[in-house]
């Protein structure tokens, strides 16, 4: 276990008393409110001292809202430090009011449209959504990409025309199928690709998921978290818990013990960047 508090870049909570999710609807283990308090039960014995809310895919006309429920409950839990929002990035005409609401908010750090749940393969080459994230340098907003591997080709060349943004790749890039159905070897060549721009981050998140969720192990995992750090370095690549999603197949120290088994021959340095350092240094972080 880390021997200092971690920073969780991938925290969701949500709660459909007050927001509409339709994704969890059909996945009976999720469709309730997940909380603060149930986090903070969830994580012991991990001492995590800081995190990053990440959005939950409520309604799009909900996604201000949403940012505004976390920074209050950012006053009762200051360990929240940043909040990665939803916008409408290929919505030309209402992408920047969306964002002027967003930054009156002090904690919103970044943006995030998912793209794996979105068929086309080339959905993020559009026009539209080049220029929405391009748009986001204006706001001094970061990206977080959310892609299926087999979309990654598209994201390279996105990714290419905007050099001006931050990006932080979820969850290695992965398809849910990504480990248990093994498609590693075209996966790493379309990450060393991603890793070759500097402004590329990468989070280890959501892999206990992409494997058998019932049998998963650490030598499953192994050889991609080795892939990651191989192409993104130590100083691109942050931890992520993904919580409550990650409850289908792990408890919270479940994942952290299986990540620390994984690095475990690497420098107290080192882990420090993995677990804290990186994330503070891509989402500006105030501590």
């Amino acid at each position: 276990m880390p021997n200092f508090p971690i920073t969780d870049t991938h925290l969701h909570l949500w709660d459909p008393q007050k927001f509409n999710y339709d994704w969890i609807k059909d996945i009976e283990p999720l469709n309730r409110a997940f909380h603060l308090s149930d986090y903070n039960q969830h994580c012991q014995p991990i001492d995590v001292g800081a995190m990053v809310f990440v959005q939950c895919d409520c309604g799009d006309d909900q996604g201000v809202n949403e940012a505004r429920w976390i920074a209050e409950l950012a006053e009762e839990d200051p360990r929240i430090k940043g909040i990665v929002a939803f916008a409408p990035i290929e919505k030309e005409a209402e992408l920047k009011p969306y964002l002027e609401q967003l930054t009156q908010i002090p904690l919103v750090k970044g943006i995030r449209r998912l793209l794996h749940v979105v068929e086309n393969r080339d959905f993020c080459l559009q026009l539209s959504f080049i220029s929405g994230v391009q748009l986001l340098a204006d706001f001094s907003l970061s990206f977080d990409i959310c892609a299926r591997h087999d979309q990654l080709d598209s994201v390279i060349q996105m990714v290419e025309q905007c050099p001006q943004v931050n990006f932080m790749l979820d969850h290695i890039g992965g398809s849910p199928d990504l480990i248990v159905n093994d498609h590693r070897e075209s996966w790493r060549g379309q990450i060393q690709r991603l890793a070759d721009f500097e402004n590329v981050y990468c989070k280890v998140s959501g892999m206990v998921t992409m494997a058998d969720p019932d049998n998963w192990t650490v030598s499953d995992l192994t050889p991609y978290v080795n892939d990651i750090i191989d192409a993104f370095g130590w100083h691109r690549v942050a931890y992520g818990g993904d919580w409550p999603v990650s409850t289908l197949a792990a408890e919270y120290p479940q994942w952290v013990e299986a990540l620390d088994q994984i690095i475990d021959s690497a420098t107290e340095t080192q882990k420090q960047q993995i677990y804290q350092q990186n994330a503070a240094n891509f989402y500006r972080l105030d501590w």
